[in-house]
């Protein structure tokens, strides 16, 4: 009688007939140890098939599990300079809020005039739309239809944002200044957080974005609410929807078009943003001068340094993943 089952290696019990790993039949005789030249009954070859039964135990590893092993098959190789021009657009909108930012202070500190800002930011809405409509070559027969639209579209917004003015004003005024600065800190935050980074949708903002622009456009009413008189709310609020929800579709638009645009473009943000503040806090300008050069420079090389610890391994027990060959047929891998 077999005390061992010749297929797993597995011990019988003496009240063992059938192994119930492989259900081996258990013969009564001698032991092939004690029988030389008996042969042991044959084992059909493995097969990655779970609907078959084979005879094979559940947790069976075949030596040739391993052979279908892939490591770092889909890790993407980066180049540092690559990397750091990627990063601009990080320093862009860091640089914006930074801006908005500087442009509240001088408006609340008597520094700059509302009617200067509101000139300053209809010439740049029209210079932008003028490079919007010149990049998109809009030469359909309906262009002339969507200029009207549009400037319709403005005409009627920034009336609506001036009868609103006087309800913005007051919408936070008996709160208190420490609660305001606190709440508008973490509202720039989660602009900054939730803003789509990664899209290259110059027209249509996903729900990030769009979280990311209701969370700047808040911080600037509780901003606003910090003022007296409804010309310097008017201003500041016309000024936050031309930065927070036009001006990152313009620079999504010259990103695409260029590379060398969007490197000029990240430096006038630098040095715009230095020069406001450096009238301001010379404290917070080195702050902020030390805090792009570890974003745009080392943050690079350190992404790129730990990729050599990066181990990303696949095999036969990932999961298939359909793909489209022609038409309705289908391939999975």
């Amino acid at each position: 009688m077999y005390n061992y089952c010749p297929r797993d290696g597995r011990p019988f019990r003496e009240d063992e007939q059938i192994c119930p790993l492989c259900d081996f039949q258990r013969t009564i005789g001698q032991s092939p140890s004690t029988r030389p030249g008996i042969p042991l009954p044959p084992r059909t070859p493995w097969r990655k098939l779970l609907y078959v039964k084979q005879d094979y135990s559940d947790n069976y590893v075949d030596d040739t599990f391993l052979e279908e092993l892939q490591k770092n098959a889909n890790v993407r190789h980066y180049e540092y300079w690559s990397v750091v021009l990627e990063s601009t657009i990080i320093s862009q909108h860091i640089s914006s809020i930074v801006i908005f930012v500087a442009i509240f202070i001088y408006l609340y500190l008597g520094m700059l005039s509302s009617h200067a800002l509101i000139t300053i930011g209809t010439a740049g809405s029209a210079i932008g739309y003028g490079f919007w409509d010149w990049s998109n070559t809009m030469l359909t027969p309906d262009s002339n239809f969507q200029r009207r639209k549009i400037f319709k579209g403005a005409v009627l917004f920034f009336l609506t944002l001036l009868g609103l003015t006087p309800i913005l004003k007051t919408l936070t005024e008996k709160t208190s200044e420490d609660t305001i600065w606190a709440l508008t800190v973490i509202l720039f935050l989660a602009n900054l957080a939730f803003h789509d980074y990664g899209s290259g949708n110059r027209r249509n903002i996903k729900y990030p974005g769009s979280l990311s622009t209701n969370a700047a456009i808040f911080a600037s009413v509780v901003l606003a609410s910090r003022f007296k008189t409804n010309l310097h709310v008017f201003g500041l609020m016309s000024f936050a929807v031309q930065w927070f929800a036009l001006f990152p579709m313009l620079r999504r638009q010259i990103r695409s078009i260029s590379n060398r645009g969007n490197l000029a473009l990240t430096i006038v943000l630098f040095l715009t943003a230095t020069t406001l503040f450096s009238q301001i806090s010379p404290a917070i300008v080195v702050i902020y001068i030390l805090g792009m050069i570890f974003l745009t420079f080392v943050c690079p090389f350190w992404l790129i340094w730990i990729q050599r610890y990066k181990n990303e391994i696949h095999g036969p027990w990932d999961e298939a993943r359909p793909k489209i060959l022609h038409g309705r047929s289908f391939d999975y891998n």
